[in-house]
């Protein structure tokens, strides 16, 4: 997903009430960076020459329809990243993050040390096949990045090495993959490469039968697809200043010097994303067109590579679709006259006659459809009900359906792998807050399943060491908000606990009770440990969402204020130690929370934080603004203007305590720009009445995903970890 995140994604009655006071205007000509003496805290002690960064304000007025706004910190914003005073302010919260942090510095290697002891370094997920190839990643013990590997004709076949990405990240301080592709023959691999961190990547292509590397200088790419063959391959480059995915092109590769990419698609409506895949069957190019309320996509056969793509169906507002090949027709997942989505079916040559188009799996007010697999024999639905993501299994000859069950109270079941669609047998991944991902497979007609892989947890983790629960809270305007929640075994729910809750809440996206071994080292010290099902999600349904977006975007902050208010008011947990963390439109919430109910937290963590909405939603130059529209509103209609400024975190800082916060960001981010949370902690340090730690760290050379590698990210989660255990009165 298109996530401000993905990760993410936003939408006036309390504005007199929230606005900030607005700073003095400071001579621009003063220094950037103005160090002050903090003010003497109850937490550890610093020392006496420790000074916390103050940025300058300068004067600035950003400017809209509905009114103007002073934004004394726009200056921090360097599209270039290269300015010096910018870059003296980041490095200048760098350095006072880890004073701050300096007498953690064991703990921090504790929890390094913990977190990295839970991954089984000298792993590999199960193989799957694909057009005679059984492909699979594995990592190698002491390695940071995967290694893509395959075998020909059968599991037992030697191994061939796809891709190594350790090889290629051995010079770049970030490396990211952001996608890979395997020619027809099985000989041709594409792959996007990021060394920045900015999600702009760059096309590589290697020759398989002898490892030789094609060089291009085809960048500013966001996924690729091979047609048919060897020959053709095509790509969605981004717009150059917006960085929205635009542009498809096709390759041809058929000669030693390529020729010039073809444009096969220009998506000139700036609402609009655009992607490219195969379909199931691998007959068909798929160009995939999607804002936040429409779809549509383009198909083209590819035995007729140089053919003009066909409309699937005409866009609409309000309506989105996705349809995958199958034999002689096409199956289709749609929200026409079904909020909730349904299945369809319509024969080949008769897709963009809508009337054509059949019921498999009727609407369902209570039943979310979120995607399918379509077999030759069946026909398997991820949905969700209750908020729990399952697994359906529709026959095609008997129009039976049937429902993978599974003990726990709180799971998901994901389709995984399935790439043949003559299988009889269907993969899926189940997992919990207490049961490692296990990948599955059933035999649809006997109904037998079998394990293929637990995921093992090294450091003497026990499942029946944990208990998870399902909790249902009532929100302010009677909603009924479910919550996931997780301890040890040894931990009471009789408010002694400190509490980590975690909500994401925005796009559509929502957040499943999902195991992660990172947490264990919080809940393993007596944290209990909660998912809040906020709405802007669609744990309960699309109206879940549209609850949660534009004009009802602020229930989404009161679901997550109303579950801290239960969870204490219960006598669950210690209200004294209220943790929570969120990121990116999470990040958002973190901010909103902190200005709407600061009492009820002892600190924040705001990963990536998307906190300057109003700003940000006015200017159509920045990643993912006019894809958003639908997400927050146009603030350029006075209505949304209003709305959105009551709860933009940036802009309702006032003179109030804030709890302690740990605020982290990547210079490179594209889909939030650092400049956000920079601003934001500046305003927070101006304003502010109290004097809380507020922390701020930039990753100088991340973008939105933070470090790559996988023991390097959990250099930043020890930091945050240690940070929250610090504050609980627990580092010890």
């Amino acid at each position: 997903m298109l996530i401000r995140l993905l990760s993410c994604l936003l939408l006036a009655s309390l504005l007199a009430a929230c606005s900030p006071s607005e700073p003095e205007s400071a001579d621009p000509s003063s220094a950037a960076v103005e160090v002050q003496p903090e003010a003497s805290v109850s937490e550890p002690e610093v020392s006496e020459v420790l000074e916390e960064p103050r940025a300058e304000q300068r004067p600035h007025v950003v400017s809209a329809p509905a009114g103007d706004r002073e934004d004394p910190w726009y200056w921090l914003r360097d599209d270039d990243r290269e300015a010096p005073d910018v870059l003296a302010y980041l490095e200048a919260e760098n350095a006072y993050a880890e004073a701050r942090l300096a007498h953690l510095s064991d703990l921090r290697e504790t929890l390094f040390s913990e977190l990295r002891g839970r991954i089984v370094e000298d792993d590999s997920t199960v193989p799957y096949l694909d057009r005679g190839f059984w492909y699979y990643t594995r990592f190698e013990e002491g390695k940071e990045y995967p290694i893509f590997a395959r075998r020909e004709g059968s599991q037992d076949a030697e191994e061939q090495i796809v891709l190594d990405v350790n090889r290629k990240a051995e010079e770049h301080a970030f490396y990211q993959v952001g996608g890979w592709d395997v020619s027809a023959s099985g000989r041709y691999l594409a792959w996007l490469e990021d060394t920045v961190g900015r999600r702009q990547f760059t096309v590589r292509i290697k020759d398989l039968s002898d490892g030789s590397i094609r060089e291009t200088d085809i960048s500013g790419v966001s996924s690729l697809s091979w047609g048919g063959d060897d020959r053709f391959l095509y790509f969605v480059s981004n717009h150059p200043e917006t960085l929205r995915s635009w542009q498809v092109h096709r390759l041809d590769l058929g000669s030693e010097s390529a020729g010039e990419p073809v444009l096969v698609h220009q998506e000139d409506d700036t609402a609009f994303y655009t992607g490219i895949g195969r379909s199931g069957s691998n007959e068909f190019v798929m160009i995939y067109l999607r804002s936040t309320v429409s779809s549509e996509m383009r198909v083209l056969p590819v035995s007729d590579p140089e053919g003009e793509f066909a409309v699937f169906f005409p866009r609409e507002r309000d309506h989105e679709y996705q349809a995958d090949h199958l034999g002689d027709r096409w199956i289709i997942r749609s929200n026409h006259e079904a909020p909730n989505f349904r299945i369809m079916q319509v024969a080949l040559a008769e897709h963009a006659d809508r009337s054509a188009w059949q019921d498999v799996i009727a609407h369902d007010e209570d039943v979310f459809i979120h995607g399918f697999d379509a077999m030759r024999d069946f026909l398997a639905v991820s949905e969700r009900s209750d908020g729990l993501r399952r697994i359906r299994i529709h026959d095609w000859d008997s129009g039976e359906s049937s429902i993978l069950s599974f003990d726990e109270p709180a799971y998901a079941a994901y389709l995984s792998g399935n790439s043949d669609q003559n299988s009889p047998r269907l993969r899926f991944i189940y997992t919990s807050l207490t049961t490692p991902m296990q990948t599955w497979e059933i035999d649809v007609a006997s109904g037998e399943r079998e394990l293929l892989k637990q995921n093992e947890v090294p450091g003497g983790f026990d499942s029946a060491d944990y208990v998870t629960k399902r909790l249902w809270v009532t929100a302010r305007d009677g909603a009924r908000v479910p919550v996931s929640l997780l301890h040890h075994r040894d931990t009471a729910l009789d408010g002694s606990a400190p509490l980590y809750q975690y909500a994401y809440g925005s796009y559509g996206a929502s957040s499943d009770p999902t195991f992660g071994s990172d947490r264990l080292s919080l809940v393993d010290r007596g944290f209990v440990y909660a998912i809040a099902h906020v709405r802007g999600g669609q744990e309960m349904g699309r109206r879940w969402y549209d609850e949660g977006r534009m004009l009802n975007k602020r229930n989404t902050f009161y679901d997550f204020i109303d579950v801290t208010a239960y969870l204490v008011d219960e006598g669950l947990v210690d209200g004294e130690r209220v943790f929570a963390m969120g990121g990116s439109a999470g990040g958002l919430l973190m901010g909103a929370v902190a200005n709407m109910a600061p009492e009820r937290y002892r600190a924040l963590v705001a990963r990536v934080p998307f906190v300057d909405v109003v700003t940000t939603m006015l200017d159509e130059s920045i990643p993912l603004t006019t894809n958003e529209f639908d997400e927050w509103g146009n603030p350029m209609d006075p209505e949304y203007y209003a709305y959105m400024l009551s709860y933009s975190p940036y802009d309702n800082v006032s003179a109030q305590d804030y709890p302690a916060l740990l605020v982290t960001t990547g210079l490179w981010d594209s889909q939030v720009q650092y400049w956000e949370p920079a601003k934001w902690v500046a305003r927070l340090r101006a304003t502010r009445s109290n004097a809380e730690p507020l922390l701020f760290h930039t990753n100088m050379e991340a973008g939105h995903g933070g470090a790559s590698g996988r023991f390097r990210r959990l250099e930043e989660r020890a930091m945050e970890f240690a940070f929250l255990l610090d504050l609980a009165g627990m580092a010890d």
